[in-house]
């Protein structure tokens, strides 16, 4: 019998450093690397074109960064959750792209040894790169390269230009 092995490679964190996230109950884990900020949930624009698991864009000084609802896009929940007191948004490094997460609940630092084998072909994408041992309980550590495909990456970007642009179309406040 043939004995297949899957290589782990860490999501990048060269420091080792993840944020812990709450999404829809599930403990899921980015690395801090890939967080510029972490946000308390604004307002959204949210566009009748928007997909189910596109949340709405944020508009952060002008710019329209679209806001991605991490419970749908990986299927943990089936409709937008009431807005929590403790929803928070993850904006990415380079302000792109942001991820609705119910809660950012740690900053943690990772030692090698905690990581896990993850088959690429168990996640869509192969947007689980890893699981994190953290005591009884394994945080799936995703990459964020790999959260949205090709062609998502292409129609979210897409969308913020047009939202951009209805955006442009308004009077400054």
């Amino acid at each position: 019998m043939a004995v297949s092995s899957v290589a782990v490679t860490a999501p990048a964190a060269p420091d080792g450093a993840y944020l812990l996230l709450d999404v829809a109950g599930t403990p899921c884990a980015l690395p801090r690397a890939a967080a510029g900020e972490i946000l308390p949930l604004p307002d959204l624009f949210r566009p009748p074109s928007c997909g189910a698991w596109l949340a709405g864009f944020l508009n952060l000084g002008g710019d329209a960064v679209p806001v991605v609802d991490l419970a749908q896009l990986l299927g943990l929940r089936d409709a937008a959750p009431e807005p929590g007191l403790h929803a928070h948004i993850v904006l990415g490094r380079d302000r792109a792209l942001a991820y609705l997460v119910d809660r950012v609940t740690d900053l943690v630092t990772v030692a090698a040894d905690a990581f896990r084998p993850v088959d690429p072909a168990r996640s869509l994408n192969g947007c689980v790169a890893a699981a994190i041992a953290r005591g009884d309980r394994l945080v799936h550590a995703l990459d964020p390269d790999r959260l949205l495909s090709a062609e998502e990456r292409m129609r979210v970007e897409a969308a913020a230009r047009a939202a951009a642009a209805r955006l442009a179309a308004l009077p400054a406040a």
